[in-house]
């Protein structure tokens, strides 16, 4: 896969809480950091202090690989409690996209983290620009991260959701 093809990958699970529940959990952008391996902290802008198509906030990132970062997103769907999504860096031109989808299923619901890299640049390119030759096996190793921080969110979600019903 090379970043031109706009690599996503997804994780999806069953949480024993209602939608709305889940939506308030998803869009805690406080509680994501807190429970992100990479992302440590946000802070909403412009006055913001809840989710809307519009809304900026900024992201302060760390990983071992690329050190410390931060990234302006842009909610680019909030459509409660059904979809979630912003994008990184630039909403015509984002380094990445991140969506959480939320799907009703019986007493429960359907959660699904999404991403996408590019089609902007972003700090994975500096080590696809150094080593163009392993360009797809660093896209590779980064959708597993992803995947694995994902999967590692909805974990928590889950746990969060279900101990409100207890």
């Amino acid at each position: 896969m090379r970043y031109a093809e706009l690599p996503t990958t997804d994780v999806e699970s069953y949480i024993e809480a209602r939608p709305d529940r889940v939506w308030d959990l998803v869009t805690d952008i406080e509680l994501i950091a807190e429970i992100s391996s990479e992302l440590t902290r946000v802070e909403w802008q412009d006055g913001t202090d809840s989710p809307c198509v519009g809304a900026v906030f900024v992201g302060h990132n760390f990983h071992t690989a690329m050190g410390e970062w931060r990234t302006t997103s842009f909610v680019i769907e909030c459509d409660r409690p059904r979809v979630f999504a912003w994008a990184v860096t630039d909403v015509a031109n984002p380094s990445s996209i991140w969506r959480f989808t939320l799907r009703p299923d019986g007493a429960g619901t359907v959660l699904n983290q999404w991403a996408q890299i590019g089609p902007g640049r972003s700090g994975l390119n500096y080590a696809i620009d150094a080593m163009p030759d392993k360009e797809e096996r660093i896209i590779a190793r980064r959708l597993v991260e992803f995947r694995a921080g994902m999967t590692a969110n909805l974990a928590r979600i889950k746990e969060l959701g279900e101990a409100a019903r207890a």
